[in-house]
């Protein structure tokens, strides 16, 4: 049983500016610090729980788990045993985002190659606010009219001035920030959207920006109306499509202004389930395969399917997901519900797949530079995240494919490794080039990497090796290249103080969830002190322990009740059908944690505190997800507690996030700012010598397979495959970019030396396959089932 806690008192109205901070100590254990458990519990093909760390409850630990796999250019075919084959007006009216402040008024290309290339918010708000005060001048244009009536004079001037201000003004003041051939500008905007509406025919003189209440006319030329209630404003030019000038909150700075992080305050979502499919978020996609002789439970097992199933499409049906799972209006929600960040997963086969692979290649990468010009026209930041490595980082179903671990373990994790950080360094160059690096200002190199099975000194090299990449591609300094977030391994916040010192803008990455493992019937009402008790002292340390930290991942579930948020076909924990392994006594039905259209208001408000104190005490962060998709079964969502929107919709979210602040009082906080280095200041990237060597690439041994002399490697003389950038109409002449920042980075790509024999990527803990390099390589045409290789 949970322990007991007295209930926070449901916040009220007053904005969370009216009181100062004054937070005490926290002296609890962040569950990611704790140790991990072990799973040789789990039973053959059994799919980890998506996430991983310490729950509450009587155990100290807790598991998590989900995952993936797939095939490499060649592999020894006598290894049968081998697993799986398969945009602001409002200042002319005084607007005031916040009714409650008397004080503040809101005014203010086709995948080519390259061979050879030649705070926490509140408490600091009144600093900000100097900082960021609103760089548009506001002026009065005077019209004067010869003749005519006195009404038809006031008509006109009234007219010129919505023009002037609507159009004319913000176009000419982006104009000014342009550079290098390609304007830096930021729409920093968004809403609620209405129901798109057909414009009937071709739009001309379209506005450019707008805020709230405004008309924005998507690219295929429909239209729905703008809600933003916190002064954002979107900008969208056609002929000037890399301005930056939008602003998704008047407390958010433009994309073509600074974010200073660990002032301002990261408030995001993740767009999971998108670009890289997973079944408890998109159910329907993988309902219609789940009865069948191999059923669906991952993208590997999902693409096999699809790819089989050419009646309805084929492989295309992915495409299919991506035009309709999230859209344009989706960035302009996001915006409109106070949300300044969004973190999308993207998988490695956006930039390409090897032999064997099912993966639809390159396609997702389309519609990630889709969500590259909807954040900018919403003044939103990314955070991309690097969430499938070939081989699997973590053998859970959200890295591609169910299985076991293959970066850092077993006899391909060197190989796997090599490529992997082939595909950090080819997505940095493309990200930090002037174009783009202002919307994707964040990079997670590994999403939920193994750490407590392949090593912290083994992933500590492997994140070194990373940081060299981006930056290579990128350079150091404030504006140079995105922000790299180190996700922690499971390893604890803790764990890596000290790590990366003089490195330039790094951040680290938990995942804090306390819906697995131990079980309880307590209601949230009995929960709402967990997340500030739990999470924020460990928080607050690493802030000045490492430098910025974030929650890149959390939710509102307190138990693991939902369809398929385990796996596939793998029950729940809660009421005692999981069949992942272990003994999971029954602790009470699931139906009354997923039947949210019978929530009553009581249920909802307590859901929307504990969210409030998650988002208090983690201070950055992203909730997963933006949205759950419907069962194709029941016609609902059948996991709610994971969906932002559905929460915005049905009253369990909160719907101005900056509520948040204060809920953990009173508690110790981080007092900013970050020390320089950590933010790209003086002294960045200038990591000490001593450190570097005790961290250099490749480690000496990798687990479950030992020293890596005497492992497959890949060999440094591919052609390097160069991302595309978007395909924008013939009239504009713009640069649009190469895919690569870095004209001097001319190292080749990590590929299969042509006479040694190979493992398959996705093989597991085998035995390397002995000679390594022999006559032509062969491959094995067939892998066997997946099983789940316990963590250590």
């Amino acid at each position: 049983m949970f322990q007991q806690y007295n209930r926070l008192p449901v916040a009220t109205s007053r904005s969370p500016e009216d009181e100062p901070f004054s937070p005490p100590a926290r002296d609890y254990a962040l569950p990611e610090a704790e140790p991990f458990q072990s799973h040789d519990d789990l039973s053959a093909g059994a799919s980890r729980p998506r996430f991983m760390g310490a729950a509450l409850g009587n155990d100290p630990s807790r598991h998590s788990f989900t995952s993936h796999t797939s095939e490499p250019a060649t592999m020894v075919e006598d290894y049968d045993h081998v697993p799986n084959k398969e945009t602001s007006f409002y200042a002319l009216n005084n607007y005031q985002d916040d009714p409650q402040d008397s004080d503040y008024n809101a005014s203010q290309r086709t995948f080519g190659t390259k061979a050879s290339p030649t705070v926490r918010g509140t408490p600091y708000l009144e600093g900000k606010r100097s900082t960021y005060a609103s760089p548009r001048s506001r002026s009065k244009r005077k019209a004067i009219i010869i003749g005519g009536l006195a009404a038809l004079v006031a008509v006109i001037v009234a007219v010129i001035i919505a023009v002037y201000f609507a159009v004319v003004k913000p176009h000419s003041s982006n104009d000014s920030d342009s550079a290098s051939g390609a304007t830096k500008g930021g729409s920093n905007s968004s809403g609620s959207a209405s129901s798109p509406s057909p414009t009937g025919g071709a739009a001309q003189n379209l506005a450019v920006t707008g805020g709230d209440g405004s008309t924005v006319t998507m690219e295929d030329g429909t239209t729905f109306i703008y809600r933003n209630p916190f002064g954002g404003t979107w900008y969208y030019d056609p002929k000037d499509p890399f301005n930056n000038a939008a602003q998704a909150q008047s407390w958010t700075p433009a994309l073509n202004q600074t974010f200073n992080y660990g002032v301002d305050q990261i408030r995001g979502v993740n767009l999971g389930g998108w670009l890289v499919t997973e079944p408890f978020i998109v159910p329907a996609l993988y309902e219609k395969y789940v009865n069948t002789s191999t059923p669906a439970v991952d993208e590997w097992t999902l693409s096999q399917a699809m790819a089989n199933d050419t009646a309805s499409g084929g492989l295309q049906q992915l495409e299919d997901h991506y035009k309709t799972f999230v859209t344009e209006q989706d960035f302009a929600e996001i915006a409109g519900a106070g949300l300044n960040w969004v973190r999308i997963p993207l998988p490695y086969w956006a930039i390409e797949v090897r032999e064997g692979e099912p993966f639809l290649p390159q396609v997702s990468w389309q519609y990630f530079l889709k969500a590259i010009q909807w954040a900018r026209k919403y003044g939103i930041r990314i955070n991309l995240d690097f969430h499938a490595l070939p081989g699997s980082q973590n053998g859970w179903n959200h890295s591609g494919r169910l299985g076991s671990v293959n970066v850092l373990n077993g006899p391909m994790g060197i190989a796997n490794a090599q490529r992997s950080l082939d595909y950090i360094r080819i997505i940095a160059e493309f990200i930090s080039q002037p174009e783009y690096k202002d919307v994707v200002a964040m990079f997670g190199v590994t999403n939920e990497p193994q750490g407590n099975m392949v090593g912290q000194e083994a992933l500590a090299s492997y994140y070194l090796q990373a940081y060299n990449n981006v930056r290579g591609a990128s350079g150091t300094g404030i504006g140079n290249g995105p922000f790299i977030s180190f996700h922690d391994g499971f390893i604890g916040l803790a764990g890596w103080a000290g790590f990366f010192p003089g490195s330039d803008r790094t951040s680290l990455d938990i995942h804090p969830y306390i819906c697995f493992d131990g079980q309880s019937s307590a209601p949230y009402s009995s929960l709402l002190t967990v997340p500030c008790s739990t999470w924020a002292s460990n928080q607050n340390n690493s802030m000045s322990a490492f430098g910025l930290s974030t929650a890149g991942e959390f939710s509102n579930a307190i138990n693991d009740c939902g369809l398929w948020v385990n796996g596939v076909n793998l029950g729940a924990r809660y009421d005692g059908t999981y069949s992942g392994g272990g003994t999971w006594p029954f602790v009470g039905e699931c139906a009354p944690w997923t039947d949210w259209p019978s929530w009553n208001q009581s249920m909802k408000a307590d859901i929307q505190q504990f969210s409030l104190a998650s988002m208090d005490a983690l201070q950055n962060w992203f909730f997963w997800t933006w949205k759950i998709g419907n069962s194709s079964v029941t016609g609902k969502v059948e996991s709610p507690a994971w969906s932002y929107q559905l929460g915005l919709q049905q009253g369990w979210m909160p719907t101005d996030p900056r509520q948040a602040a204060g809920i953990c009082d009173p508690t110790a906080v981080f007092t900013p700012p970050l020390q320089s280095w950590q933010t790209g200041g003086a002294g960045a990237g200038q990591i000490p010598a001593s450190f570097s060597s005790s961290f250099s690439w490749p480690p000496a041994t990798i687990s479950n397979a030992g020293a890596a002399t005497l492992l497959p490697t890949y060999t440094q003389t591919g052609t390097v495959p160069t991302l595309a950038a978007p395909t924008l109409s013939a009239s504009v002449s713009v640069n649009v970019g190469d895919g690569w920042n870095n004209a001097s980075d001319t190292a080749s790509m990590f590929v299969p030396v042509a006479t040694c024999s190979y493992l398959n990527p996705w093989c597991g803990e085998v035995p390397p396959p002995s000679p390594l390099c022999s006559a032509p390589a062969k491959r094995a045409d067939q892998l066997a089932a997946p099983t789940i290789t316990a963590t250590p």
